[in-house]
């Protein structure tokens, strides 16, 4: 069965059809740069743009950076337009794909089921975080495999500043960060995450998972288990899909 998965991102939009009986993507995903200022009207352009590469006609599946309530409503917007706050933004992405099906889902969230259903977190019981460092830090919390939605922790105040605005791969671009400044970082936000949650896995996904030996090794003094993510940056793809086809 293939449902088609699109991924909302602070730099890009990404998307390709998802094989979900073997939670990978069918096709070569297909990207277009996120605009800026990243308005609704605007996003939606790129989101049909990655939907018609495909010639896609049925459901779609689209993840937000941001809080979404009910599959449709998005709630807050860390990192794009703030006329995002309390749209129905299933129905403007899907009148824009010519009235396809559409629904929405956190952007880490999406990764995280994916990652539990397929990659790195699967048949893990207990405590289960994925943390996506990318232009922000997005998180998902699972407890014995059960999402617990929306929780956002790359908002967290750490040393008197916003989590994500010191230790996502933004802030190491911005900062000029080497791997090892970088990763005292990350260190420190995810013993504070650690101290909040006593988790027993952290999945460490987004784009610098693929450069996990760069920076996982770094890391000292967490109790939990660190791993990247095994999908990489097409979890969440894969979990946008999976949640269309579930709704």
């Amino acid at each position: 069965m293939q449902i088609f998965g699109v991924d909302i991102g602070g730099s890009g939009i990404k998307g390709a059809p998802v094989d979900l009986d073997r939670g990978d993507l069918a096709l070569e995903r297909f990207k277009v740069l996120t605009p800026h200022p990243a308005t609704p009207d605007a996003v939606a352009d790129g989101v049909k743009e990655v939907v018609d590469h495909f010639e896609w006609r049925g459901p779609v599946g689209i993840t937000f950076p941001g809080v979404v309530t009910g599959g449709t409503t998005t709630r807050s917007a860390a990192n794009v337009d703030e006329a995002w706050i309390d749209l129905d933004a299933s129905a403007l992405l899907g009148e824009r794909l010519g009235g396809l099906p559409v629904t929405l889902i956190n952007d880490a969230d999406a990764a995280g089921v994916a990652e539990v259903e397929f990659g790195a977190g699967r048949d893990r019981r207990g405590t289960v975080i994925l943390l996506t460092f990318g232009t922000g830090i997005g998180s998902a919390v699972f407890v014995d495999g059960v999402l617990v939605p929306n929780t956002e922790l790359g908002h967290l105040e750490l040393n008197g500043h916003e989590a994500e605005k010191r230790a996502s791969t933004k802030a190491k671009e911005d900062h000029e960060l080497t791997w090892e400044h970088w990763a005292r970082r990350v260190t420190r936000y995810l013993a504070h995450v650690e101290m909040l949650f006593s988790p027993e896995l952290f999945i460490i996904g987004g784009g610098v998972s693929r450069k996990a030996q760069k920076f996982l090794p770094l890391i000292e003094g967490v109790r939990a288990e660190i791993v990247p993510a095994q999908l990489q940056n097409n979890a969440g793809i894969v979990g946008a899909a999976m949640r269309a086809a579930r709704t």
